[in-house]
């Protein structure tokens, strides 16, 4: 089976690079197309070409992305050692709580204010939100902000000590829970079947939440790219980004298939039918 080979570091010379503040807090976004709005938030360690790869293919969908710069450095593939202190400091910022009993992120915060700053500069029915391992339940959280009408959860890691927990206070999942049943909100989420990372609890409580509007798919492991970047080979160590590092770029793959129905849920959701 032909591997696709990971490109050198990106520069993403065909994004804009702009500053978006939210209420006093500046982040670099990187945002490129045109149509209804997808927030594109970065895996850990940060925005590599695999997630840029991505951020294109929504592009050229028909959707306007934005692609906020959370951690690591924007275009690269970065060392084991890089990826690792990227982590380790992740792990310790206010913005995130990546372990069990601290509730939801702050970061969901901002990444709410992004989302409402995408709906008024593209209009549209809403915006979509995308979460990628770290930041995966992110897109839920972002829920909580009306304009936030596609969520796509894609191997939720945290928080990382319960593989049976969801990363969202007591409060905010029965809001989010109110307004799925209310607004008839589905939620799509991705992983494989032997991720250690995102395991079957952490799908089954998500079930729990949300009932039938949340729309688990489960990918064998065994079909994953087995030759991923160095941090997801030697730090992740499992089958895990199933529409990124892990993806096999090749017609009728199950990882290119989980894309195709990415953007078919963006499509339905936020009214956009060509691509």
């Amino acid at each position: 089976m032909a591997i696709t080979e990971p490109r050198p570091d990106d520069a993403l010379t065909d994004f804009s690079k702009r500053l978006v503040d939210i209420e006093g807090v500046g982040k670099t976004v990187y945002v490129g197309g045109s149509g209804p709005a997808v927030v594109l938030m970065p895996e850990m360690p940060g925005i590599s070409p695999d997630v840029v790869r991505l951020a294109r293919w929504i592009r050229d969908a028909g959707f306007t992305v934005y692609l906020p710069s959370l951690f690591g450095v924007d275009g690269a593939f970065p060392t084991v050692a890089d990826g690792e202190k990227v982590v380790r400091r992740a792990c310790v910022s206010a913005e995130f709580r990546a372990f069990a009993g601290g509730g939801t992120s702050p970061i969901t915060v901002w990444l709410r204010g992004l989302a409402r700053t995408a709906m008024a500069e593209c209009g549209g029915p809403g915006v979509g939100a995308i979460g990628l391992c770290f930041t995966g339940n992110f897109a839920l959280t972002m829920t909580l902000e009306p304009a936030v009408i596609a969520p796509v959860v894609n191997h939720p890691s945290l928080p990382l000590d319960d593989p049976a927990g969801l990363e969202i206070s007591d409060e905010d999942a029965a809001t989010v829970r109110e307004r799925v049943e209310r607004d008839g909100l589905k939620v799509l989420a991705y992983r494989f079947d032997n991720d250690r990372w995102c395991t079957g609890r952490r799908f089954a409580a998500y079930r729990a939440l949300l009932g039938d509007a949340f729309d688990g798919r489960v990918i064998p492991g065994e079909t994953a790219n087995p030759a991923p970047p160095p941090f997801f080979r030697d730090v992740v160590g499992c089958p895990h980004s199933v529409v990124t590092a892990h993806l096999i770029d090749q017609h009728g793959h199950p990882t290119l298939r989980a894309r195709d129905e990415i953007l078919d849920f963006l499509a339905e959701r936020l009214g956009h039918e060509e691509h």
